[in-house]
C-alpha cells in the first residue's frame, strides 16, 4: 500500500491547524531634538526596525553634550561617548535625520498624527556636500560663534563643529554677503552679485543662493519631545556683572575654554589680557533657587562646577579654585565621593555662603567678590582672576507647536512625574530629558529609553497596552 498520498494529507491537514505567522505592521515615530537623549531614543527605535524621524534645528545633532569636554563623576571624555552614537545614528537604516528644520504643526492622535515639518534653507545641497571645508577656509567673512558661544568667530559659511554629524556646510543668510549684502555694497554692486567665493571654490558644485524653505509632510504613530534646554541669561542679574565685566564666565563658557576643541584647544586665559588666571571663583546657583528668577535647582550644577574646578587643576596645578555653593546637592552615585575627592586630591576650597555682588578693579580687570559666609553670618571679600557662573537651565523656548501642558517653571508637564515619568498629558506624545525637568546626562539618557519603549508599542499597534499602562493597568490597587 503506498502511504504517501495519506503522508501528504496529513501533513496538509496539520499545516492548516498551525497559527498563520502574524506580520506585525510597523508606523514611524518622530523624535523631536538630536541631543543625547533624543539620539538615545531613535538608536532604541531602530534597534526594533521602527522607523525614525529624528528633526534637530541645529545643523548637527549633539546637542549641549557636543559642547562638553568631560563627565561627571568618571571624568571621561565627553565625545568618546557622545561621537560613536552620533555615527550610529548616521548609520542606521532606519533612522531619517531631518536637519536644520522645525516642526510647524502637529494634527491627530495617538496612532496616526500629521506632522508638518518647516526644513530651513541651508544653501547648500547636502547630497552633493563631502564636507571637504574648502569653502569654509576660503569665505572672507566671519560671525560670531554660536557652538562656542561667542567666544571666538566663524564663517559665514561653517560646519557646526569638526565632529558634527552630519558634516555638512550651511550657509548662515544674516552675515552672508552675497545672500544679504549691507546696503552700500548693494548700491556699489549696482545690481551684480556680490562674493559668490564658496561657490567658486566647491568641488563638487554644492553651492545653491536660491534654495527655498521646504514643507515636509509627514504621518507617525507616536512622538518624542526631546528639545533640551538653554541657559538663563546671567545678564538679568546685573550685580554678578556678566556682559559687562570681561573675566565672568557662564559655567558652559568655561567648559570651551578647557575643551581641547575649544577656541584656545584648551588653554584656560582671561579675556581681558589672554593671561592664565591664578585664582578662580565658581558661584552656584546663579538665577536658581531664587524667588526672583527660577525656585527650582537646576540639579548637575553642583557636580559641573567640581568638575570644572578640577579640570582647571589638572591643567593648572598651581591655580587656586573656590565654589560658592548654597548647599552640595551630590544626590546620584559616586557624586558625593567625587567632591570628597575634589577636596582631598586636589586642593579644591568650597564656602558656604552666597554672594552678594561682583566689582571689577578698573586697572587689573580682577573680580572683588562680596559675599555672606553663612558660617560666620558676616559679609567678607576676596578677589579672583576669574569668576564662572553656574547658570539656571531653562526648557527651550523653541519648543515644537504641541498641544501640551506646560507646569509651572515652564517644563512639559507629565501626566504622573511617579508612575508614569514620560507620558505627557497628551496619548501618544512622549517626553524625555531636560524638556521634562532639570537633570543630568544619565538621568536624561535612562528617560530616552524608556519613552523610545513606550513609543514603540504604538508603533507597532499595541495603543491598548500603552493605555493600560498609562492607566495603572496591571498593578492591584
Amino acid at each position: 500500500m503506498n502511504w504517501l498520498p495519506l503522508r501528504k494529507l496529513g501533513v496538509s491537514l496539520l499545516h492548516n491547524l498551525l497559527p498563520e505567522e502574524v506580520v506585525e505592521m510597523v508606523k514611524p515615530v518622530l523624535v523631536i531634538g538630536g541631543g543625547i537623549a533624543g539620539i538615545q531614543a531613535s538608536l532604541d527605535l531602530a534597534e526594533q526596525n521602527i522607523p525614525v524621524y529624528l528633526v534637530d534645528k541645529s545643523p548637527s545633532i549633539g546637542g549641549k553634550m557636543a559642547q562638553l569636554d568631560k563627565t561627571f563623576p568618571t571624568l571621561d571624555c565627553a565625545s568618546c561617548i557622545l561621537t560613536p552614537k552620533m555615527s550610529a545614528v548616521l548609520r542606521n537604516k532606519n533612522i531619517k535625520l531631518i536637519m536644520y528644520s522645525e516642526v510647524q504643526e502637529v494634527k491627530g492622535r495617538a496612532g496616526e498624527f500629521k506632522v508638518k515639518i518647516l526644513k530651513k534653507p541651508t544653501y547648500v545641497d547636502w547630497d552633493k556636500c563631502t564636507g571637504c571645508g574648502s569653502c569654509v577656509e576660503k569665505c572672507p567673512y566671519k560671525a560670531p560663534d554660536e557652538f562656542n558661544l561667542g567666544l571666538t568667530t566663524r564663517k559665514a559659511i561653517y560646519i557646526l563643529f569638526p565632529q558634527a554629524v552630519p558634516r555638512k556646510a550651511v550657509i548662515d543668510a544674516e552675515h552672508c554677503v552675497r545672500l544679504n549684502p549691507p546696503p552700500n555694497l548693494r548700491e556699489r554692486a549696482k545690481g551684480r552679485p556680490l562674493c559668490g567665493v564658496c561657490s567658486m571654490v566647491c568641488p563638487a558644485k554644492a553651492i545653491d543662493y536660491d534654495m527655498k524653505p521646504e514643507v515636509i509632510e509627514l504621518e507617525v504613530a507616536a512622538i518624542i519631545v526631546a528639545t533640551g534646554m538653554e541657559l538663563y541669561d546671567a545678564r538679568n542679574i546685573p550685580e554678578y556683572g556678566y556682559g559687562k565685566y570681561d573675566n565672568v564666565y557662564t559655567h558652559l563658557e568655561f567648559e570651551r575654554l578647557v575643551s581641547a576643541t575649544g577656541p584656545t584647544r584648551g588653554e584656560i586665559i582671561r579675556r581681558s589680557d589672554k593671561k592664565h588666571p591664578k585664582r578662580i571663583a565658581w558661584i552656584q546657583c546663579v538665577g536658581s533657587r531664587d524667588v526672583r528668577f527660577n525656585h527650582y535647582c537646576s540639579a548637575f550644577c553642583c557636580m559641573a562646577a567640581t568638575k570644572q574646578a578640577i579640570l582647571a587643576k589638572e591643567h593648572m596645578p598651581e591655580v587656586d579654585c573656590t565654589i560658592y555653593y548654597m548647599d552640595i546637592r551630590a544626590f546620584g552615585k559616586g557624586f558625593n565621593e567625587f567632591v570628597e575627592r575634589a577636596k582631598e586630591e586636589f586642593g579644591i576650597k568650597y564656602i558656604r555662603g552666597r554672594v552678594v555682588r561682583i566689582d571689577e578693579d578698573p586697572d587689573t580687570k580682577n573680580l572683588i567678590l562680596t559675599y555672606e559666609d553663612t558660617s560666620t553670618s558676616y559679609l567678607k571679600k576676596d578677589e579672583y582672576d576669574m569668576v564662572v557662573l553656574a547658570v539656571a537651565i531653562r526648557p527651550n523656548r523653541v519648543v515644537p507647536p504641541l498641544p501640551l501642558d506646560l507646569n509651572e517653571d515652564g517644563f512639559i508637564k507629565l501626566k504622573d512625574p511617579y508612575l508614569d515619568p514620560v507620558s505627557t498629558t497628551v496619548e501618544g506624545i512622549f517626553v524625555a530629558g531636560v524638556a521634562a525637568g532639570a537633570k543630568d546626562i544619565p538621568d536624561s539618557v535612562t528617560e530616552a529609553s524608556a519613552a523610545a519603549a513606550r513609543a514603540a508599542l504604538i508603533a507597532k499597534g499595541h495603543l491598548e497596552e500603552v493605555v493600560s499602562l498609562a492607566d495603572g493597568g496591571g498593578l492591584d490597587g
